[in-house]
């Protein structure tokens, strides 16, 4: 057996495919257990197996799905805390601002649906970007296209916003890598 490993490698991975099974676990559990326990906060046995068990069960269903290869890169991981950071302070600075042109007497609300572009990011950063969108009130990432994102808008001012770029730059200063 060890002679047809050392001639061939892949004949071995053939045979034992819940080796890479394995392996995939190890690598993916960490993050979403770790998610689990901070937001959890409890550690009784039976919780804890329950937790596992569910760490297991989403890792399996990633592993099924095709989505393995969308690992959470250091890097990225690393600056991504400074973005929802600003994204959160970018969310509260635009509910106060629907809160007062909702509340208004007269309400100056005109929606519009156009596309914002989203030229060269990568399928994470595309994720990432319509998501930000939709998190900040007032918009609304309707369809996400290669290189632009439809986007429906209280007022076309908020387009106009996103047109100019600070919020996809962000995105870009969070998945570049240096």
């Amino acid at each position: 057996m060890t002679q047809l490993n050392s001639e061939n490698p892949l004949a071995e991975r053939r045979r034992r495919p819940w080796v890479n099974a394995v392996r995939s676990l190890l690598r993916m559990a960490p993050v979403p257990a770790l998610f689990w326990l901070a937001l959890s906060g409890h550690y009784d046995p039976l919780l804890l197996t329950l937790g596992a068990v569910s760490v297991v069960v989403v890792c399996w269903l990633i592993r099924r799905s095709g989505l393995a290869h969308h690992g959470l890169t250091l890097p990225f991981a690393l600056r991504l805390p400074r973005y929802c950071l600003w994204l959160s302070g970018q969310v509260f600075i635009t509910a106060c601002v629907v809160v007062r042109k909702v509340w208004s007497p007269r309400m100056d609300l005109r929606p519009v649906v156009e596309p914002t572009p989203a030229a060269d990011l990568s399928e994470r950063s595309l994720v990432v970007y319509a998501n930000s969108i939709t998190l900040t009130p007032g918009t609304l990432s309707l369809a996400v296209h290669d290189d632009s994102i439809e986007v429906h808008s209280l007022k076309a001012a908020d387009i106009d916003a996103l047109d100019e770029g600070a919020m996809l730059s962000r995105v870009r200063r969070t998945e570049a890598r240096r």
